[in-house]
């Protein structure tokens, strides 16, 4: 069966480093090898592009250092295209929707951070704050309705579509899925490669956003014998830093890892600490658990189902920093047994059974 020509529009992108810009890319890498052509747009930026990649004019996003926003473009490259898929509301979403309008394309859309995030971004105050979440949810349902389908990366966030932004798109799940060719277990002395203790070890990476609640992780290092390893980067990273000192937790923070770090990262640690209740898939989580390391979460959003309980990790409820703590130190406890079951599930999560779900949505659009 011949695979549709896929536009992609994107505001993160190579070379900001998050989830969205990996799945895309997964994506993108996934698609080409079952012989289909999937082109991304995306903001300019410190980025030499492969074929197929099509830079446009970017802005720099002024609350968040490093992020930068796509000024709405085309590229005549992408004027081919039989289908559009937007991974963004902002900028570069615009885009995709003319590109749509201007062909008669149908739309699809993933969903990854609820727009309503950023405002504490731009709020100084918490009634300003809670009227940006308001505009945001508003301005986020209006931009879903003008497409043809929603992707969500798992049922926590396909219930959030439907409830709390209401749009009358309808709403699919496809998980963002990982690459197991990649993320799988390393031993090639990452500890000492930097600087990291024997013993417990328990670490996250990824955006060190203040709405991901890490100081949770810190806190309850306060009462357990484990070292931390933060990688990343990120506005919440120096009160993290701060707090970790003035609390005397053995501490380390590694900033951004180059990609190929990851799985050695992964595998170093005996936890994988997670107390984000706002995620919408966690694949951070699934990228460890393909590592052979457990996760210790909260069940909140995504993450409710994301960890398996007693079978990949352990979930406390969301904002009970004691049952957190409690659910770190059972994790290590059983992380022997939690990583067989772990690797024996990496199959189920890779991102081929993403892609398939994916090119069956493409096809029903279509």
């Amino acid at each position: 069966m011949d695979l549709p020509t896929v536009a992609a529009f994107t505001d993160s992108y190579l070379p900001t480093v998050n989830g969205v810009t990996y799945t895309v890319r997964t994506w993108r890498d996934r698609w080409q090898r079952r012989g289909g052509r999937m082109d991304v747009v995306y903001p300019d930026g410190d980025y030499e592009p492969d074929a197929g990649e099509h830079p446009v004019g970017s802005l720099p996003f002024p609350f968040y250092e490093g992020f930068r926003i796509g000024v709405p473009g085309v590229p005549e490259a992408v004027a081919d295209a039989s289908l559009v898929h937007v991974h963004t509301p902002f900028g570069l979403g615009i885009a995709g929707l003319r590109l749509a309008r201007r062909h008669d394309l149908p739309v699809v859309a993933s969903y990854h951070t609820p727009t309503a995030e950023y405002a504490e971004y731009l709020a100084f105050a918490d009634p300003i704050e809670r009227a940006i979440e308001r505009s945001a949810e508003g301005y986020e349902r209006r931009f879903l309705d003008r497409t043809d389908v929603v992707v969500a990366p798992s049922e926590r966030a396909a219930e959030r579509v439907r409830a709390a932004v209401g749009t009358t798109t309808r709403v699919e799940v496809v998980s963002n899925g990982v690459d197991v060719e990649f993320f799988r277990p390393v031993d090639d002395g990452f500890r000492a490669r930097h600087g990291l203790p024997d013993g417990p070890l328990v670490g996250y990476t990824g955006r060190h956003g203040y709405e991901k609640n890490l100081s949770a992780i810190v806190e309850a290092a306060t009462e357990l014998d484990i070292a931390l390893a933060f990688g990343g980067d990120g506005p919440a990273r120096e009160d993290l830093e701060t707090a970790a000192r003035e609390a005397g937790v053995d501490a380390h923070f590694l900033g951004f890892l180059d990609r190929e770090e990851l799985p050695a990262f992964y595998s170093a640690l005996d936890v994988f600490a997670f107390p984000s209740p706002v995620e919408t898939q966690g694949i951070a989580a699934l990228e460890a658990n393909a590592c052979g390391t457990p996760v210790a979460g909260v069940a909140s959003a995504a993450l409710a189902d994301t960890i398996d309980q007693g079978e990949t990790g352990y979930k406390a409820p969301p904002g009970d920093a004691a049952a957190f703590r409690d659910v770190i130190a059972r994790t290590l406890a059983k992380r022997e047994r939690l990583r067989e079951t772990c690797l024996a599930r990496r199959d189920s999560i890779s991102v081929e059974h993403s892609v398939d779900r994916l090119a069956a949505v493409y096809d029903r659009v279509l």
